[in-house]
């Protein structure tokens, strides 16, 4: 007994041991290339990369949906992974890493669905504070309510706007008997058809980059913003100086989801912006603050577009954030737009050669013999050669009409 007492004695302490090592030795990485290995090892090891993807088809109120989710990692510590539409024309890649917190609290949600004939796909980033059950919640339900909503393809603002403030109801429903008092960030893009709209609740963000130039499609909620300023004392609350600037001295963003004992000022309407998916749409980027507060947008363009697949430029995006020092969970989702382009150069029709002009009528008897056969071969090649040049370019004159 003694002996087998002191041998487990031992092994714990062995174990504890190595486990303190480990976190010494990822507590002693800074910046530079250090935090490069550091989170190779990690992926490498602990956190190794995700590839599998679980799609869970199951009925809503109008059609199928896929559900696109990582394999479940115990740890929380790192997940990746992509996916791309059947038709080709959108991929998208995620990249959540748990960071130097102790706990995770982003939770990311992206799904595919057709609904009444329209492609639908919607992506998500949910940035939990004070706990990690309101992020949870959202991507539980977020998306499932906004599907069911009756105007969703009719209306999809109003639909998006009504989802937004009916989940948090249910959310906070839902903790009445609890001790718990979180909350969520939700930054959300949904695409129907060729419309993209983006809704943002708090400080996470999503930005696209159109033509080359990044542009932001959320505006931070915080609450040294003039206008959150002035409606968070209108209803009658304050905004100090604790650090940062808080909703009450306690809260460092103006709207969220959750958050019982701020409700009255701190609410989860969304700010909602649509915008065109065109030839000039390149990328999408949607990340929680922990991504922004050391990456800026035009960094967070030039970044994703260095890679190829969204899922390594996503999965760089966060290498870089660690990188430059970010003290919190770094979630994003890059969605990348595959435009069918023709080049000019094809839809453009080859002129054809005029035609000779006939030659007088008493030169032509004196050379009847001997040009027999030439105007007939000059009208046989000015008609024959811009059939020859459409075949070779590919474009038929309809199909050149169309791609315009």
């Amino acid at each position: 007994m003694l002996c087998n007492s002191f041998l487990r004695s031992v092994s714990l302490r062995v174990g504890n041991i190595v486990r303190y090592t480990q976190v010494q030795q990822f507590s002693s990485f800074r910046g530079g290339s250090n935090a490069t290995h550091c989170l190779t090892y990690l992926w490498n090891r602990k956190f190794a990369r995700t590839k599998k993807m679980m799609v869970d088809t199951g009925a809503t109120a109008k059609g199928s949906m896929n559900d696109i989710l990582p394999e479940k990692d115990d740890d929380g510590g790192y997940a990746s992974g992509g996916w791309k539409s059947e038709d080709g024309r959108l991929s998208c890649g995620y990249s959540s890493f748990r960071g130097k917190r102790a706990s995770m609290e982003d939770f990311f949600d992206i799904k595919a669905s057709k609904i009444d004939g329209q492609a639908v796909c919607l992506f998500g980033i949910f940035d939990g504070h004070g706990g990690s059950r309101a992020a949870e919640f959202l991507k539980e339900h977020l998306f499932e309510n906004l599907m069911k909503h009756p105007e969703f393809i009719a209306n999809t603002k109003l639909a998006i706007s009504d989802t937004y403030q009916h989940t948090d109801r249910d959310f906070l429903e839902s903790e009445k008997d609890t001790f718990r008092d979180d909350g969520s960030t939700a930054s959300t893009a949904v695409l129907v058809g060729n419309h993209l709209y983006v809704a943002n609740v708090g400080d996470s963000r999503t930005i696209i980059s159109k033509a080359g130039k990044a542009i932001a499609l959320s505006e931070d909620h915080k609450p040294n913003r003039s206008d959150e300023r002035k409606r968070i004392e209108n209803a009658g609350g304050v905004v100090m100086w604790a650090g940062t600037w808080r909703v009450g001295g306690v809260l460092a963003m103006s709207r969220a989801f959750g958050n019982r004992m701020l409700k009255q000022f701190v609410v989860a309407e969304p700010e909602i912006q649509e915008q065109e998916v065109d030839q000039d749409l390149e990328l999408l980027v949607l990340a929680s603050d922990g991504l922004w507060d050391v990456v800026a947008n035009e960094d967070a363009v030039s970044i994703a577009q260095t890679e190829e697949e969204p899922e390594a430029a996503a999965r760089k995006l966060t290498e870089t954030a660690f990188t430059r020092g970010s003290c919190d969970n770094i979630t994003c989702i890059v969605v990348k737009f595959h435009h069918e382009k023709v080049d000019p150069e094809e839809t453009q029709q080859p002129e054809p050669e005029s035609n000779p002009l006939p030659e007088p009528e008493h030169e032509a008897e004196e050379t009847q013999q001997d040009t027999k056969a030439e105007p007939e071969e000059s009208l046989e090649n000015s008609i024959t050669e811009p059939e020859e040049c459409q075949k070779i370019s590919g474009v038929e004159p309809e199909e050149t009409q169309e791609s315009r």
